[in-house]
């Protein structure tokens, strides 16, 4: 199998106001292509940090990343800008759809980033493809949130990254609105053979990927804790 992401030692320290917080450190691990990952863990455990730094939306102030063979650690802002543009979809818990765009402009807005000329088209197929073109000219504010969340996913999904994150992407929905969104995530996967990894506190979300990883205190636990 073929390395997509790769972390060695990676670590992961911020300033505040109490001194220096040490969030992750010596975390080492591989995703495969095509995988789909779980991290899981207790709150603070470090599954959201350990995600943007996969991202490279955390610079990692320790150890390596990389992903697709790139270093992230060496590339600057507009670099890695453009490489998530190009590779990368990202799923968050609170949506962060642009309130002043309909779905259609938000799912476009990376696609016209990246040049496509066919941007509103291809965005139009992708909000078909989570069962939401007939809400295209709707604004963030007249959706539910399962909805926005169907767009942020169609919005993620749209430049056909070969890595997909998501953060706790059911976290702020209902049992049965969480898990159509699961069920489209996982079909994209099968779909088009993106990678996905996945933050969640849920077990029967975590028992769907193929492999799981927990966290605790920053640091990967033994993995007979991970099966636990």
């Amino acid at each position: 199998m073929t390395s997509i992401l790769s972390l060695k030692d990676a670590a992961l320290a911020l300033d505040s106001n109490a001194g220096r917080v040490e969030i992750l450190h010596g975390i080492s691990l591989e995703v495969q292509k095509g995988e789909t990952l779980a991290l899981v863990g207790p709150s603070g455990s470090g599954k959201s940090s350990l995600l943007m730094l996969m991202g490279g939306l955390e610079r990692a102030t320790g150890g390596q990343i990389n992903a697709l063979g790139k270093d992230l650690s060496t590339m600057s802002e507009d670099a890695l800008a453009r490489f998530r543009r190009e590779n990368m979809g990202v799923v968050f818990q609170n949506f962060h759809l642009i309130p002043t765009m309909t779905a259609l402009e938000n799912v476009a807005t990376p696609l016209e980033l990246a040049g496509h000329r066919d941007a509103l088209h291809r965005a139009g197929t992708e909000l078909e493809a989570v069962g939401l073109a007939h809400r295209a000219d709707h604004y963030p504010s007249q959706m539910s949130g399962g909805e926005q969340q169907r767009v942020a996913l169609a919005r993620a999904s749209a430049p056909a990254p070969q890595i997909l994150l998501a953060d706790e992407p059911t976290g702020n929905l209902d049992q049965s609105t969480g898990e159509v969104i699961m069920d489209l995530l996982f079909e994209m996967h099968a779909k088009r053979g993106t990678t996905l990894v996945l933050v969640t506190h849920s077990n029967t979300l975590a028992r769907r990927c193929g492999r799981v990883i927990r966290l605790r205190d920053g640091q990967v636990a033994p993995q007979s804790d991970a099966a636990a």
